[in-house]
């Protein structure tokens, strides 16, 4: 009986609160007029997973990614350009992290490779402030969510965590201690020869649960922590951030989780909770070590499971690997990625200068004009007389026909000047 209980307390924190942790924008209904609505999906289970309403001239582009070591239930990440490529909305990668207290605790940073490196729970303020660092921009600093849209974020996570409180107790388990933060901070930056702003809305999830060691047992105690977080950003010219802001509320763009998808997806891991119990249950009076290879031939199933998924992705891979190169700068991994690109630079000495300062160099086709420009964007365009340019990490966005003048793409290039 203890290890069923244990075996579903591995699932059970997924079906609750941290399915709901996303805010849930989306317009209900016809969209309104000027918007349209795209639809992520979820390949697994073949059917829409969220939907998410932009202006109808934007560009988007958006996937599903695996979840972490740390929580395994997949994401949603988007991005909403405008024609100019200056104003964005977006939802970045989920951000998880993990750890252990007490007598049984045991070290999960080398587990939890794929998690950021945290072992203590952060503050939304806090949290927004690491983001900005690892972002390269400015915290200008908080700004309050109304009141009665937190009072409302705040009714629907009470609802769902004393449903699944209860679903603990019907298991005759004791439920987690959760909570939820959400916050928003004001970021500044520069766009070439724009001043940029953003802001930055984040919720942190978090859950603690008080287990033994070996799990089941009478091993020593400890508390087994879990949060997620999850950011959704805005920019835009400094001048226009209030008005993008307005906009985005009036025509209620952002994300809807669809019901279908969360019931679908409800069911599939009932199913496989049910599986890994009647497992268990034939199991009887087996050895460890029989128990232990059990435990091993699920942990393969497991993995068979997420190399599936990431095999339904391929045909997204492309797409995957822009939002991972462009908006997971937030995340551990993406740190060591720039650090490991740092290093590959470090043969030339103007390339190591162009990194330290967060420059890049650029170099126009046309003139040969070498020029020193943020490292912040992909692209770079600069008018005819050189002088006046702006960045984008949208390949799609062209200022010609959308600003005055003519505008050329520049192309990078090594510090010194020399192609690469």
């Amino acid at each position: 009986m203890r290890l069923q209980r244990w075996m579903m307390l591995v699932i059970l924190p997924a079906l609750g609160p941290a399915m709901a942790s996303y805010a849930q924008n989306g317009y209900v209904g016809a969209p309104p007029a000027g918007t349209r609505v795209e639809a992520i999906d979820d390949p697994t289970l073949g059917m829409t997973a969220y939907s998410v309403t932009v202006p109808a001239k934007w560009h988007f582009a958006g996937t599903m990614i695996q979840g972490t070591s740390c929580s395994p239930v997949a994401f949603p990440v988007f991005r909403g350009t405008s024609p100019d490529g200056l104003t964005v909305t977006e939802m970045l990668p989920r951000m998880d992290w993990a750890w252990q207290e007490g007598p049984g605790a045991e070290p999960t940073r080398d587990a939890n490779h794929d998690c950021l490196p945290l072992e203590e729970y952060l503050h939304v303020q806090d949290f927004l402030k690491a983001v900005a660092r690892m972002m390269g921009v400015e915290y200008v600093g908080e700004t309050p969510i109304p009141a009665a849209e937190l009072e409302k974020i705040q009714e629907t996570f009470q609802r769902n965590k004393a449903a699944n409180e209860a679903r603990y107790r019907a298991n005759g388990m004791e439920p987690p201690d959760t909570r939820r933060e959400d916050g928003q901070a004001y970021v500044r930056y520069t766009n070439g020869s724009f001043s940029m702003k953003g802001l930055l809305n984040a919720s942190t999830y978090c859950s603690a649960k008080n287990l033994r060691r070996p799990p089941g047992f009478r091993g020593p105690p400890y508390t087994a922590y879990q949060c997620t977080a999850t950011v959704h950003y805005v920019r835009a010219p400094e001048a226009q951030l209030d008005a993008t802001l307005e906009m985005l509320k009036v025509e209620h763009a952002g994300e809807k989780q669809e019901d279908a998808w969360t019931q679908a997806w409800n069911t599939r891991l009932q199913q496989q909770t049910q599986q890994n119990i009647a497992m268990i249950n034939q199991m009887g009076q087996q050895s460890m070590r029989n128990i232990q290879a059990m435990s091993q031939a699920s942990m393969a199933a497991q993995a068979a499971s997420h190399q599936q998924f990431m095999r339904s992705q391929a045909t997204n891979q492309m797409l995957h690997e822009q939002f991972l190169g462009t908006m997971q700068r937030g995340t551990d991994m993406s740190m060591a990625r720039a650090n490991q690109a740092m290093q590959a630079r470090s043969t030339s000495a103007s390339n190591v200068v162009d990194y330290a300062l967060n420059q890049q160099t650029v170099r126009d086709p046309n003139t040969g004009q070498i020029s020193k420009v943020s490292s912040a964007n992909t692209y770079t365009w600069l008018d005819k007389t050189g002088k006046v340019g702006y960045q984008t990490s949208d390949g799609l966005a062209n200022p010609n026909g959308v600003l005055p003048g003519t505008w050329t793409r520049q192309v990078v290039v090594n510090g010194d000047g020399t192609a690469r």
